[in-house]
């Protein structure tokens, strides 16, 4: 399944991070795992912030997902299912189906 990861990181413990090298270790792995279609990092509610879009085999990835970014970086995570507009006009056209 199509998935969002959405991780946010402290500015001190991403200062911490990037000084240490942390940082892009994190998510130099956390990429290579993933094999993102897309990532894309911005400033948001004034924290570092991440989107990577990926396919999710199994929930049991995410934890192995997740504590790198938890315990690395003392980030706040959220996952959500996606769709690219592909997905939606399948699903539109099941709904329409359906109705």
């Amino acid at each position: 399944m199509r998935m969002m990861l959405k991780f946010s990181m402290p500015v001190e413990a991403a200062n911490r991070a990037i000084k240490d090298g942390m940082l892009p270790k994190i998510l130099q792995g956390l990429m290579a795992d993933l094999k993102p279609e897309a990532s894309y990092f911005t400033a948001q509610d004034g924290l570092r912030t991440g989107f990577m879009f990926f396919d999710m085999k199994d929930s049991t990835q995410i934890p192995s997902i997740a504590e790198p970014l938890f315990q690395g970086l003392n980030a706040a995570i959220e996952f959500a299912p996606v769709m690219n507009a592909d997905d939606l006009k399948a699903g539109l056209e099941k709904a329409a189906k359906k109705g």
